[in-house]
This record gives structure tokens, C-alpha cells and sequence, in this order.
């Protein structure tokens, strides 16, 4: 899921030399507008849709969440994730009872812990407690030659430690939920994939310590662990968090200091008055935070700093408001209200083919969007999740662009499960033939999917901002206290009497 680690690997966005003409709208139409909303009841509505998404899309029998929905190719196991902690938070909303979500967690993780395992290349959902990336929807085994994936298993474990400790109750039901999640975490084998248990040094400068990002069972006898680790700022904040709080297999402090924190100071920079550590795209200021309450609690580099991971966040989702406002691309819809790039779905490649504001342009389809002092990856489509995702870190910059967004697209973009994936306001081009989403030759294009690693920072990060929710829950899990201690991490609820 990552798009970056140790070396610089998110592609720039080129100008082309040839272009075409932009259509001229001068029939130009209102879009179809939805009735207006305060903020306290879009945040309402926003959150019960998106809720809706995981609740009733996800295969209640297998408990694979959808990557995608409604072309729904295959499931995403970070999309599981989310979807079981969005249970707790449709639960705790009322929009269902403690009961029906605790029956529907104790059957998924039943699920995930009875999945087949192994090294075998086809018929596994997993291997050493991971799971593949993405999972085949007839039987939850694993997608094509998709990677045994450390990250998107951490995303799955921040649900299934989320459920552990939130159904707290003396029910066999929620009984049954904390053992099932303890087996799940307990038998991952976090050695199997740090860098110095693998065959291969690692290709990208990390250091021998650091967590691999994958490992491919038909590359070479034993596997093989590619060439991209967990090193420098990214999401990869909650591989190392639960691979140092595992009660079975963990690794030592070392993989973080040599690893994913060894070189941070190459990612500190200014951008747009913001002083912080630099990642293009949102998701990697915002993954790991949905399960982690990083507010006043530091590790050594920032602690040299004097902010918090928490405060990083805040400025990198400013930075990026600021650069929506300024608009030096000159891309169409750009506002201080309508702003937002990370990893989405675009209308689709093509070079130099188009023309916005006179400017010949590239497009892409789904890609790392971003912009920080590093680079700027921008081919005018804005991401909703980015403002979504965010909205604990800066509610008063981020609720009012989904608002924005919701206004001015209507139900385009903001239907039946909340936002769309993206949307591209500039890609008025309707001869392009884009099969990810609808173009308009007025209003831009739209796409057709929702993402589940897109709706799932939105509710989760809407229900922190409102209630604190998911931070509260894992204040108290001890897998979660007990890696942020190994790491170094000090201060704030983390030294507070239990």
C-alpha cells in the first residue's frame, strides 16, 4: 500500500508538449444540488453512510470487506480493518446493536483465525500469522500474486485489537472476541519479515534492522522479501508498533531506530509556512493515527522537535490546505475549501492528450496523490478520504471542505455510502472513454468506486474528532501501550496511572 519508502519511488506528473483543445461549456448547467445540512448534522450523516458502507457490503459469512464497491473485484484485508472497527462505531452510534455488531466481529475473526496458512503459493490466505494483500472473494485465499503484506496485516490488526478491546463485556460472545483477537496477533511472526532474518539485504538504504513491506512465496526457494522496507516517515508507524508489542514474536527496539526512524531528518522540511515531516499523500500522516492516540506522547526525534506525531499531521493537512488555496498549477476547483490529495482513482492515463487553462497536461488512474517540499504529484483530481482523514487532526479546515465538497458536486460525488472516491473537476474531456468514473463536460469527472481504505479513515477519524472513540479504546489495550513503550515513546495519557 505504501508508495514510498527509503528511496523515492511516487512518480512526478510531467507537463506533455502536445495537446488538444479543451472543450468550451458554454452551456453550462447547475449540478444537481442536496439540501443544505449544518455541520452538526452532515457530520451526523456522513458518518452513519459511511458506516453503511462496511456494514453492508461486507461478506458477513467470510468477512471480506470489499477493496472496492460497487465494481468489488476482490477483498482488501486493511479494508477488513477498518470495517471492524467500524462495527464498534455504528454500535456505539446506535446505528446497530452491541449485539448484532459483537455476533458479526466474533464471526469474522472467527474467520481470520481458521483461514488456511502457509507457504504454499496458491490456496493460503496467509503466511506466519500475515495476510495477502488482497483475498479472493469466492474463498478469502489469496489474490493472484498479490504480496504477503506487513502493512496491510497492521491495518487488520488495528480492527482486530480495536474489537479486543472494546467488546469488554462478560458475554461468551465478547468473550470469545478477545480470545480470538489474541490468538490472531499472537501468531504473527514479526522476526519472519525484519530485514535482517531475510536472505537479501535490503536494496533501498535501510538499515539490516528494518520491517520488509512484502514477501512473495514463488520468488526463489523460501520466498523472497522484494526490495522495499519500512524506512523514513510513511504509515508504516503501526507495523512497528505492534511488530515491538507482540507478546510472541516481537522484534527489538533496534528495528525502529535502524529502521524506520533511522534517517527521519531527511523528511523534515517547510512547506507552505508548515514545518514537518514531509509525505505526499495524506494516508501516510493519517493511517496509523486511527488506531493511535499520538497526541502528547513522543519518541526521541520528536521529542528533538518539540511536537508530537499528532501536531505533524495537523501541519501536513494545513500545508496541504494552503496549497489548494494557492493553486500554483492553476488546476480548475482548487479552493481553500475544496483541496485533498492522496492515494485514489483518476480518470485514467493519458499524456499530454488534454489541456487545462491552456496548459497541456497528464493524467493518471489510481496513483499516490500528494504535494509537500519533496514533490508535487498533482494531476487535478481531489480526494475526499484526504480532508476525511484528517478531520481530527484540523476539523476547522477539514469539516468545512467536505461540506464544500458535498455542495458543490451533490450527488455525484455524495450519495448512498458519503463521498465517492475522487473526483476531478478539470477532466472535462467526455471522448476520453474513462471506464473508472463518470465525465461531464462541465462538472469534471467522478469516480464509480468507493474505496474501503478511503471510507475507513473518514469514519474512524470523524468518530475520534466527535467522541474520541477509537483513541479511548486503544488508550487501553496493552499490546498497543506496550509497543509505543519499547519504541521510546513518553508523555502524555502514556505515563498516566491505569
Amino acid at each position: 500500500m505504501s508508495f514510498r519508502s527509503g528511496v523515492l519511488v511516487l512518480p512526478l506528473i510531467a507537463l506533455a508538449t502536445a495537446c488538444a483543445p479543451s472543450p468550451a461549456p458554454s452551456a453550462a448547467t447547475p449540478a444537481a444540488t442536496l439540501p443544505p445540512l449544518t455541520e452538526a448534522s452532515f457530520s451526523e450523516e456522513l458518518t452513519e453512510r459511511t458506516f453503511r458502507y462496511f456494514w453492508e457490503t461486507t461478506d458477513t459469512e467470510k468477512c471480506l470487506a470489499p477493496d472496492r464497491w460497487p465494481s468489488n473485484p476482490f477483498s482488501s484485508i486493511a479494508a477488513t480493518g477498518f470495517a471492524l472497527t467500524a462495527y464498534g462505531i455504528g454500535a456505539e452510534r446506535g446505528y446497530v446493536t452491541r449485539a448484532e455488531a459483537a455476533q458479526r466481529t466474533r464471526d469474522c475473526l472467527r474467520f481470520y483465525w481458521t483461514a488456511p496458512q502457509g507457504p504454499a503459493a496458491t490456496g493460503m490466505a496467509g503466511h506466519k500469522g500475515f495476510f495477502y494483500h488482497f483475498l479472493n472473494n469466492e474463498d478469502g485465499t489469496r489474490r493472484g500474486k498479490t504480496e504477503l503484506s506487513t502493512v496491510d496485516t497492521s491495518l487488520l490488526l488495528g480492527g482486530v485489537l480495536f474489537a479486543q478491546s472494546y467488546y469488554d463485556r462478560d458475554t461468551p460472545v465478547e468473550a470469545e472476541i478477545r480470545d480470538l483477537a489474541e490468538k490472531i496477533y499472537g501468531r504473527v511472526d514479526w522476526t519472519f519479515v525484519q530485514r535482517e532474518n531475510s536472505r537479501i539485504p535490503s536494496a533501498n538504504g535501510g538499515g539490516q534492522k528494518a520491517i520488509a513491506m512484502g514477501w512473495y512465496p514463488e520468488r526463489g526457494e523460501g520466498g523472497d522479501f522484494g526490495t522495499h522496507d519500512w524506512v523514513g516517515y510513511n504509515e508504516g508507524m503501526l507495523v512497528y508498533i505492534l511488530a515491538l508489542g507482540s507478546p510472541t514474536h516481537p522484534v527489538g527496539k533496534d528495528a525502529w531506530d535502524k529502521g524506520w526512524a533511522a534517517d527521519l531528518e531527511k523528511d523534515w522540511g517547510i512547506y507552505y509556512g508548515q514545518e514537518h515531516l514531509q509525505f505526499e499523500p495524506l494516508f501516510g500522516h493519517q493511517y496509523s493515527h486511527v488506531w493511535v492516540d499520538f497526541r502528547g506522547i513522543r519518541d526521541e526525534f520528536m521529542r528533538g522537535k518539540g511536537i508530537d506525531y499528532f501536531e505533524n499531521s495537523r501541519r501536513a493537512t494545513l500545508a496541504q490546505r494552503a496549497y489548494g488555496a494557492d493553486n500554483p498549477n492553476e488546476w480548475l476547483g482548487y479552493s481553500a475549501d475544496i483541496w485533498g490529495w492522496t492515494a485514489s482513482d483518476g480518470p485514467g492515463y493519458s499524456k499530454g492528450k488534454y489541456s487545462v487553462n491552456g496548459t497541456p497536461r497528464d493524467f493518471n488512474g489510481y496513483m499516490a496523490r500528494g504535494v509537500s517540499a519533496i514533490r508535487v504529484v498533482d494531476d487535478g483530481t481531489i480526494v475526499p478520504t484526504a480532508a476525511g482523514g484528517s478531520v481530527a487532526f484540523a476539523p476547522e479546515a477539514a469539516i468545512p471542505a467536505l461540506m464544500a465538497m458535498r455542495t458543490q458536486y451533490g450527488p455525484r460525488l455524495y450519495t448512498r455510502y458519503g463521498f465517492k472516491d475522487a473526483f476531478n473537476p478539470g477532466f472535462i474531456f467526455t471522448d476520453s472513454g474513462s471506464k473508472s468514473g463518470a465525465v461531464d463536460p462541465v462538472h469534471g469527472w467522478v469516480a464509480n468506486d468507493y474505496l474501503g481504505i478511503d471510507q475507513g479513515p473518514i469514519l474512524a477519524m470523524m468518530e475520534n474528532h466527535r467522541s474520541g472513540l477509537v483513541w479511548k479504546v486503544m488508550r487501553k489495550n496493552p499490546h498497543i501501550v506496550r509497543g509505543l513503550k519499547r519504541i521510546g515513546f513518553t508523555g502524555g495519557w502514556l505515563d498516566e496511572p491505569k
